[in-house]
């Protein structure tokens, strides 16, 4: 059966979701509580139908299914960069691995949710995914702080083959943290991400009493 195109959005600048779940009841759910969020949700139940929604509309945030039936959620990412590279991505999935972790980071994902994920999680992750589509800094101060002196913490050894995405892509920021001497500049560069999305993930990190 062909996918049914999305309708035009409606008028008022309505934020543009898509979100690309293969489970129905879960993609019902993201679709009527990212509505009542304020935000015009669309849903795909599959990497090849959100890609078709993509050729003529723009979207600000994806959420994304990484266990997708056929193209898998990091593939579609990948390709979806190339044709809106400013869309902003929150990764949602049941389980992880180091690798796709990797990707993740490189693909600048806003931000990790586990399922089943509260609602409050999804809000918060709405949020940031927006005020970095619109340019608003996720850091208090407008300018980066200089350079600390070295951090140094034992990063924990990835040992449990249950981690989560969210789990793994923060054990593989802490240890190469750690192999730097806690620079962060290196870091960032050997990451492949911006120096000031690296400080916001050890602010995070900090709140969550992971770094001193």
């Amino acid at each position: 059966m062909k996918a049914k195109e999305p309708s035009a959005p409606p008028p008022g600048g309505a934020r543009e979701v898509l979100i690309v779940e293969d489970e129905t009841r879960l993609r019902d759910m993201l679709s009527r509580a990212v509505r009542e969020m304020g935000f015009n949700a669309i849903a795909a139940s599959t990497a090849e139908t959100a890609l078709r929604y993509t050729e003529n509309r723009q979207f600000d945030i994806l959420v994304l299914d990484l266990n997708l039936p056929g193209m898998s959620g990091l593939d579609m990412l990948e390709r979806l960069r190339e044709s809106q590279p400013d869309v902003q991505v929150i990764i949602l999935t049941g389980f992880g691995d180091l690798e796709a972790a990797r990707k993740a980071i490189h693909l600048e994902v806003v931000d990790f949710l586990t399922k089943p994920c509260a609602l409050g999680s999804l809000e918060q992750a709405l949020d940031r995914a927006r005020r970095r589509k619109f340019k608003v800094s996720e850091l208090e101060l407008p300018e980066l702080p200089p350079e600390p002196e070295p951090m140094r913490f034992t990063a924990p050894e990835p040992t449990d083959p249950a981690l989560s995405l969210e789990e793994l892509e923060q054990r593989h920021i802490l240890a190469v943290l750690d192999k730097n001497n806690g620079n962060r500049n290196t870091t960032a560069a050997e990451l492949g991400i911006s120096v000031r999305k690296l400080y916001y993930r050890l602010g995070q990190y900090q709140k969550q009493g992971l770094l001193p």
